[in-house]
């Protein structure tokens, strides 16, 4: 069964258990889809649709960070439970030691050597888990100190 297939069966559960915020995550995520769907003019693929959620967890982080610093906690912790129930529907989070695994591999496969390469090494790691789930800040930080180190070393 496919991701969107999925999402719209537990929003038909959600409806019958009365489960408003269920409820309301699933339709905000099942219009963020159809958008998606419209702009391309064809269905999803479930690299697609994970695409998707990654940006509408993204954007619930920025929101929910937001509302901590203007003291709004209650918002705050409504931004975090729509991000656990939109996270139900990816791919295990990657653990550091399996990034860092995938960057020194995509580092030997470029040949990067210093900081200068940075860019294309993001670009080619980003790629590599853009159907996984991973914090991009983190990646930043492991491709960083890894290119630092090569040109210590």
């Amino acid at each position: 069964m496919g991701l969107q297939q999925r999402i719209n069966e537990d929003l038909v559960a959600a409806m019958k258990s009365k489960d408003a915020r269920r409820l309301s995550t699933l339709r905000m995520m099942k219009a963020a889809l159809k958008n998606r769907q419209v702009d391309l003019q064809r269905d999803l693929d479930d690299a697609e649709v994970i695409k998707v959620l990654k940006s509408l967890i993204k954007q619930r982080q920025d929101s929910a960070e937001q509302y901590r610093q203007a003291g709004r906690t209650d918002l705050a912790q409504a931004e975090e439970e729509e991000i656990a129930i939109i996270k139900d529907y990816m791919p295990p989070e990657l653990s550091q030691q399996d990034i860092e695994r995938i960057v020194d591999e995509t580092i030997q496969e470029l040949g990067a050597s210093s900081l200068k390469d940075m860019g294309p090494v993001m670009k080619a790691v980003m790629g590599r888990l853009a159907t996984a789930l991973v914090d991009g800040k983190l990646v930043s930080h492991i491709v960083r100190s890894k290119l630092s180190q090569g040109r210590q070393g």
